[in-house]
């Protein structure tokens, strides 16, 4: 861990103390090497169901770390929901850290069904498109270990190295076909004016499209935050996406619905080209393969 910020050296040794904690991972744009000076430090906690995790035990520990000890608090497991689980938010020498709960039998079963092709979309504070259960696989494949004493988390990546051509085909059978559903949705409400259900639409829309292209290109997607950004430079991608996404909210900021609109429906027409190009298949009247 040498090459790591001095913090996180001085951290983790604490974190594995702590009863339960099987394995200890960094996520996010910190271990992806995309992030900005301002980023936060996702830290994965992995617990295995026979060793429950000790939280008050985390929270002793946290409180001798963190900057300003009475603010220190972190969540029961399953306090946050199913697919977030449980953690806390922290500050520690001035930078923000969020310890997030993963449960590694259930992981381990998320990415055998991944690797089957099924999956999941679930309502979470935070994933305004959804959580996508095949962000767990995402997570383990693009993860830095920093502490895994068994082997643990080594194991769980060996099963994502290889992006599941059933995964790629279920996201983009799951969320293609939504792409002008959401876009008609949209355009139902423009008589009536309604900007949030126009804007939530159009959301859609491109959230179902940041979907599809990573699936295309074999990349796991692991947040919304950036999605479309970082889409825009794949391989296989929608010619001038980003700008074009951006033409979207501004026309939506004027009231522009009619070019709005246009603009979505050729992005969606030009992203049903690539998946026939890729998958050298026909699509059905309901976009799927």
């Amino acid at each position: 861990m040498s090459d790591l910020a001095p913090f996180l050296t001085r951290l983790v040794p604490h974190l594995a103390e702590v009863s339960g904690v099987a394995g200890i991972v960094l996520g996010g744009s910190r271990a992806r090497g995309t992030a900005i000076e301002m980023s936060d430090y996702d830290i994965g906690l992995y617990y295995c169901r026979d060793e429950a995790l000790d939280t008050e035990h985390l929270l002793a520990t946290v409180r001798d770390l963190v900057d300003d000890p009475d603010a220190a608090a972190v969540t029961a497991v399953g306090e946050w929901g199913p697919r977030i689980v449980g953690g806390g938010w922290l500050r520690i020498q001035g930078r923000k850290v969020d310890l997030l709960y993963r449960s590694v039998d259930d992981v381990r079963a998320v990415i055998a069904e991944c690797c089957e092709g099924r999956i999941s979309m679930a309502y979470q504070p935070g994933h305004p498109h959804g959580f996508c259960s095949a962000i767990w696989m995402g997570e383990v494949a693009l993860c830095r270990p920093l502490h895994d004493p068994q082997g643990t988390i080594a194991a769980l990546k060996a099963a994502t190295l290889a992006y599941p051509d059933a995964l790629r085909s279920a996201l983009i059978r799951t969320f293609l076909w939504e792409v002008p559903f959401s876009i008609d949705n949209a355009q139902l409400a423009i008589p009536r004016r309604d900007r949030a259900h126009i804007a939530g639409c159009f959301y859609r829309a491109l959230g179902c499209i940041g979907q599809v292209l990573f699936a295309l290109n074999r990349r796991y997607l692991i947040n919304e935050k950036g999605a479309l950004i970082e889409a825009a430079g794949f391989p296989d991608t929608i010619e001038g996406l980003a700008e074009r996404v951006d033409a979207v909210w501004g026309a939506l900021g004027t009231s522009e619905f009619m070019p709005a609109l246009d603009i979505l429906r050729a992005l969606d027409e030009e992203l049903r080209g690539l998946v026939r190009i890729a998958l050298g298949s026909r699509l059905d009247q309901d976009g799927c393969v």
